[in-house]
């Protein structure tokens, strides 16, 4: 119970503040959008800019902890893939997008802030590490299913010109790259320019949760149950799960189990509403995936800080 309290409540009670807020009508959709733009677009790519920049790549960047989660982030776009298209009958580009929801956790918005109030900030470091491909996996990923999906009999040499592209036009993989730009190379950066950039990005987390409420107003459940909680499924039990039983095969310490659990453990992320968005298909199982998987997660993630050593 302590936890639930202690670590969990805070993070969605930030977030509840912004539903009531927009749902009361004291803050308004286009105060949601402005919101969700300057922690999207600006804040969270500040933040992750800074943290990619000073991490050790070497002592951070563990295959063991990065296939160990990914291998278990793969196993749930298969899921939502195959399922979507054999059990629920829906086409293959509604199929791509109702897999990307069983992908992309929500590893910044809500993994983030629960592992630092549970652990600590020096337990992050793992989460960074994870978060530092997480976009550009991701995207990658479900961009390129998308484009084979869409374009069967197409030309193949065009599709990694059109992945980098729409990759590229994300503001989360410029932060990151740039921040790895500026490790690898050693860049050193004057202290007025990091404390600038630390000040939007210290912003990002309890803005973005704020946001974060507002939209989940917005995209309330609308049909489509079954279909719904069979990606929430996927998103809070077998993605988890799977990474749990890797990282003990691969013998993870305590500080980068954690770190994969929660990560892996989180709903699926406001990203696949914009994937969804971006191609047209499967919007409203996406945005409801989001609200639902984001409400029963306060009881699953209270489950595994339990069993976390």
């Amino acid at each position: 119970m302590a936890a639930l309290i202690d670590v969990i409540l805070p993070v969605f009670l930030v977030i509840g503040f912004g539903y009531i807020a927009v749902w009361k009508g004291y803050f308004s959709d286009s105060g949601v959008d402005g919101l969700m733009k300057f922690t999207q677009g600006f804040a969270i790519p500040c933040l992750l800019f800074r943290a990619i920049s000073t991490l050790d790549l070497e002592q951070n960047f563990d295959l063991a902890l990065l296939g160990s989660f990914y291998a278990g982030a793969l196993a749930g776009f298969a899921a939502g893939l195959f399922g979507a298209r054999y059990i629920f009958g829906r086409d293959w580009e509604d199929s791509v997008a109702i897999g990307f929801c069983g992908l992309f956790s929500n590893s910044l918005l809500l993994g983030l802030p629960i592992t630092e109030r549970a652990y600590g900030v020096s337990a992050l470091e793992a989460n960074y590490a994870i978060i530092a491909i997480h976009s550009p996996f991701c995207y990658m990923v479900g961009i390129t299913a998308m484009e084979i999906a869409r374009n069967r009999g197409g030309s193949v040499a065009a599709l990694p010109v059109k992945v980098l592209k729409a990759m590229f036009n994300n503001a989360l993989i410029v932060g990151i790259s740039l921040g790895f730009v500026v490790n690898i190379g050693s860049i050193p950066l004057p202290g007025v320019l990091t404390d600038a950039v630390d000040l939007i990005g210290r912003a990002a987390l309890p803005a973005a949760l704020f946001g974060l409420g507002g939209v989940l107003y917005r995209y309330r459940p609308e049909g489509d149950m079954r279909t719904i909680l069979f990606v929430v499924a996927i998103s809070l039990v077998l993605h988890p799960v799977i990474v749990w039983g890797l990282a003990r095969a691969n013998d993870l310490s305590d500080a980068a189990l954690r770190s994969a659990i929660m990560t892996a453990a989180m709903a699926p992320g406001v990203n696949t509403y914009v994937f969804a968005n971006m191609y047209g298909k499967a919007r409203r199982v996406a945005a409801s995936s989001v609200l639902v998987g984001t409400g029963l997660s306060i009881f699953t993630v209270w489950v595994w800080l339990y069993i976390l050593p």
